[in-house]
């Protein structure tokens, strides 16, 4: 197959949909000899929210320490291949096309086939063996304890913020979420573990008990260290990110970190832009995922960090089955007006619903529905134009990818994920 091909069949694959369990990818991983290999560590991370920065600063850190580093994550913005790393280099379309071609045979006649996610997981694994990385940073998909990358052993086990997410997976309560994030801790291995609220710690600290491993809850935010990415909770990222690949071994000194923090990028968590206002001036612009409450307070108190006097132009596109409400409520306050679009999933709320949600919050001269994000931005960058307000684009993961492949030219990328 070529790489269209491969990637046509690839998501082919979503048909299968989710299956949380171990026993397909393990079998997938030892067929395909795509484990590590002995002496590779892995920083394993789950979590509600900050997964994916934390991940990009261990990577960081690992590269900044002379160190091969693989780096998985997910989803993707724009480009399928943003998911797999080496030293920051994104696998190619012939290693996707040529490792998807073998997954392909390999799997044909499974009765129980793969799903999207355990072969990108595989075709991951795969890359990585063959590039001799040395460090893994690995971030779940969903969940922790039967998410497909708990089939591969950990050196470190890290756990970010836990906050309500995929109610239908993961659980109804707060324990219950938290206990699915904490079955990544792995049987006398250290664990991370960010600052949480008592009813998840009490959780995370009982699992890591029951395992005989050793647990440290971060109890500061990393200070004294320019952080190229925005907002005070990543300083608490980076702490977390500092003290697992200090207990996988690894000899960092300060010069390091400093040069790892300060260059680490993670596209569209308050990812600053700035677009053509088509009268030869710039507009400010601002990219954010905001797919839950907590991470809508989190971009909420970045904003008035960033910009303390100024509000938002907001483009939002959401999904049906999120707690849209609640990200509302965090976001409402630092919009000046707000442009509702359709996201690019069958799950999208429609503009017309998301601005009638909005209409409850504020007056309704300040909402528009945009029956497309082209057409939202090109509303946010005339309204931005007049009042000379930033723009900030913000909601749904799939909604940041669209626009980050408008205003980049790269639309014939995008394609729709359910992963």
């Amino acid at each position: 197959m070529n790489y269209q091909e491969a990637i046509d069949w690839l998501y082919g694959t979503q048909f299968f949909g989710i299956k949380l369990g171990l026993d397909n990818i393990r079998r997938l991983l030892r067929e395909r000899t795509a484990f590590p290999d002995p002496g590779v560590k892995v920083i394993h991370v789950a979590g509600t929210n900050g997964k994916g920065s934390t991940c990009a600063m261990i990577d960081a850190l690992g590269r900044a320490a002379g160190h091969r580093c693989g780096l998985f994550t997910s989803p993707h913005l724009v480009d399928f291949s943003e998911r797999i790393q080496v030293d920051g280099v994104m696998i190619s379309e012939d290693e996707v096309a040529e490792e998807l071609s073998t997954l392909r045979e390999l799997v044909a006649d499974w009765q129980q086939h793969p799903t999207f996610f355990e072969l990108t997981l595989a075709l991951a694994m795969r890359h990585f063996r063959s590039k001799g990385v040395m460090l893994i940073a690995l971030e779940t998909g969903m969940g922790g304890r039967l998410d497909a990358t708990n089939a591969i052993q950990k050196d470190v086990a890290v756990i970010t913020p836990v906050a309500m997410d995929h109610a239908e997976w993961l659980g109804d309560t707060l324990a219950k979420v938290a206990a699915e994030k904490a079955g990544i801790i792995e049987e006398g291995k250290p664990v991370v573990c960010s600052p949480q609220k008592p009813e998840a710690l009490h959780v995370i600290e009982g699992q890591a008990n029951e395992k005989r491993s050793p647990l440290v809850v971060i109890d500061a935010p990393l200070e004294g260290y320019g952080i190229n990415l925005a907002g005070k909770h990543q300083r608490w990222n980076a702490a977390l990110a500092v003290e697992a690949v200090f207990k996988v071994g690894i000899a960092i000194r300060v010069d390091m970190v400093r040069e790892a923090l300060g260059t680490v990028t993670w596209p569209g968590r308050f990812e600053r832009r700035s677009i053509a206002d088509d009268h030869g001036g710039q507009l400010s612009i601002v990219l954010d995922a905001t797919h839950n409450p907590h991470a809508a307070e989190a971009l909420a108190e970045t904003w008035k960090e960033i910009f303390p006097t100024r509000k938002a132009v907001m483009v939002f596109g959401a999904a049906e089955k999120k707690d849209i409400g609640g990200v509302l409520d965090f976001l409402l306050p630092i919009a000046s007006e707000v442009i509702t679009v359709p996201i690019n999933s069958p799950r999208s709320s429609s503009s017309d619903d998301l601005a009638h949600r909005i209409n409850k919050h504020q007056d309704a001269n300040k909402v528009h529905a945009e029956q497309s994000v082209a057409a939202g931005i090109e509303r946010a960058r005339a309204s931005a134009r007049q009042s000379g307000l930033p723009i900030l684009i913000t909601g749904s993961l799939f909604l940041l990818g669209e626009a980050t492949a408008l205003l980049d030219g790269r639309t014939d990328t995008l394609r729709k994920s359910t992963q």
